[in-house]
């Protein structure tokens, strides 16, 4: 099914300039359904060269669009919103990717009748390989989270979630590139200390980390099955495992992902 209406950029900064790249390549989206509104005049010559229509105001935005990707920072969303409403519709669909932004925050500004989208990308999806929580608001319909699954699904995969748990999405997939990262700085400097060069070091891990996640997405195996598959008894892995469980390594992690899920508790108040 090809896109009905005009889908609404408020922000074309990377995530939304990732967005609408991956939804042009992917052609769910044509660039005359596309509208853009930035602040910054260089985002929005940006997004014109794409061949996208672009609004003059964020009220111009809302008028010109069916759906509405609010892509702006979390601090910035009530005075975007406060330009956005004269031009609102309650007919449109509203999808919010500003992290502690909830859904009652956007009806707040914008009307409780709203059908409202939140939703938590990751970094990755600007190289089309993102991770995405989708939580849809009672008044959404069907079709409303089809259109929020081609959206995201154009940039990676999308998982429907609760309200509730988006505090859980932010902690494991939203903050979670960060935790690879550092993991392969971690890996870098172990490597070195055995004797390697930095850049031989961190050419091998990060590969090392690229290979494994397209293993485990490709394969349709679950982690622990691929992880026995590599790990011989008595061998290096096996040794190296069994001391990153005395470390206390899963312990690390939970209370590392436990502290990301608070503070976004604590921001979304």
């Amino acid at each position: 099914m090809g896109w009905q209406g005009t889908l609404g950029f408020l922000g074309f900064g990377n995530m939304g300039g990732a967005i609408l790249g991956g939804l042009l390549e992917a052609g769910t989206l044509s660039p005359d359904k596309a509208a853009v509104f930035d602040v910054d005049a260089d985002k929005c010559r940006a997004a014109g060269r794409l061949g996208v229509k672009l609004a003059q105001s964020p009220a111009d935005l809302a008028r010109m669009s069916d759906t509405l990707l609010l892509a702006v920072k979390p601090q910035d969303m009530d005075e975007a919103l406060v330009q956005l409403k004269p031009g609102f519709s309650p007919s449109t669909l509203v999808i919010s990717i500003a992290a502690g932004v909830s859904i009652d925050n956007l009806r707040e500004r914008l009307g409780s009748d709203i059908r409202a989208v939140r939703v938590m990308p990751n970094t990755p999806a600007l190289v089309g390989a993102g991770a995405a929580g989708i939580a849809l608001s009672e008044m959404c319909t069907e079709a409303d989270a089809e259109r929020a699954r081609m959206i995201f699904e154009a940039i990676g995969i999308a998982v429907m979630v609760p309200e509730e748990a988006m505090d859980a999405v932010t902690a494991l997939s939203g903050s979670g590139p960060a935790y690879f990262f550092y993991m392969v700085e971690c890996l870098v400097r172990a490597g070195m200390a055995e004797g390697l060069g930095e850049a031989e070091a961190a050419r091998l891990a990060g590969q090392t980390l690229l290979g494994a996640g397209r293993l485990l997405s490709e394969s349709g195996e679950r982690a622990s099955v691929l992880r026995e598959r590599v790990t011989s008894k008595g061998g290096t892995t096996a040794a190296a495992l069994a001391r990153f469980e005395e470390e206390g390594l899963e312990r690390a992690v939970a209370a590392g992902v436990a502290a990301a899920a608070a503070r976004s508790r604590e921001l979304g108040k």
